[in-house]
């Protein structure tokens, strides 16, 4: 029985990453963080997520219940993911993070915890997204560098999301990029106005909307002359990365160290 500990959990995301534990077999909830100074602390995480009573009382300190789970699922903001890391690795305690937003230096914080402690990271755990991603590899390799097409990528996310362009967005982007030897920090352009002038053939250009409750749109455009083709992902549900991350959590298992991601998990490499 593996023993997995959720942070965030008064977040949306979190309590359906409760759900989703609590319904997998050979996983067990074990304990559930909230921030420091929620009133919600001392509740049950199960109510708290539609579950009835689970017997794991909301905690506001991930120090204070280290000895009670083997991996953490983090799906909250960078600084916080970074302190939970660093508590993690001491402790020996698997992490899954699907935390968007982290710097370059957060990410090389993590591929340094990996050397001790097994590690799942990934911008997005929908299965359905990280199968998108090969086959934005494929796509840009067989439509090449010099074959005219002309690249977008188009986001949509709930008002509350704070971080533009959204994490998977990025990750298709760089995708993109890599497929087709560019760097994605040279040839991104984020949003548009005024004269802009003709479109330059190799950027990867970036449009986001937040609005209202959607739970996240993904559409790489490539265009050409005469075609267009469209590669997009759409979720409706929060328990799709949920049921993601607790699949990744039952991968990484049976890893000791190492810095892994979705692609891994699904055998995409």
């Amino acid at each position: 029985m593996l023993r997995v500990a959720v942070t965030g959990a008064a977040g949306r995301m979190g309590r359906t990453l409760i759900e989703a534990v609590n319904q997998t077999e050979g996983m067990q909830l074990t304990a559930a963080i909230v921030e420091p100074g929620s009133s919600l602390a001392g509740a049950d995480a199960g109510e708290l997520a539609g579950q009835g009573k689970l017997g794991i009382v909301l905690n506001s300190s991930l120090e204070s219940v280290l000895d009670q789970f083997d991996l953490l699922i983090d799906f909250t903001a960078p600084e916080v993911t970074i302190a939970n890391l660093q508590l993690c690795a001491s402790a020996g305690k698997k992490i899954v993070v699907g935390t968007t937003g982290l710097s370059d230096q957060q990410k090389a914080e993590l591929e340094l915890a990996g050397k001790k402690i097994a590690i799942m990271f990934a911008p997005n755990m929908s299965v359905g997204v990280n199968l998108c991603f090969k086959l934005l590899e494929i796509a840009a390799k067989a439509l090449g560098d010099d074959g005219g097409y002309d690249i977008e990528v188009i986001e949509a996310h709930h008002r509350h999301k704070v971080d533009a362009p959204s994490g998977t967005a990025l990750r298709m982007g760089e995708v993109v990029a890599d497929a087709l030897g560019r760097d994605l920090k040279e040839c991104a352009v984020y949003g548009r106005q005024g004269q802009t002038g003709a479109r330059p053939a190799k950027e990867i250009g970036f449009e986001t909307i937040r609005a209202g409750d959607v739970v996240g749109d993904h559409t790489v455009l490539f265009a050409t002359e005469g075609e267009r083709i469209e590669i997009t992902h759409k979720a409706s549900s929060r328990m799709t990365f949920a049921k993601g991350a607790v699949r990744a959590a039952g991968w990484l298992k049976d890893r000791e160290s190492g810095l892994f991601d979705m692609q891994d998990v699904l055998d995409l490499r």
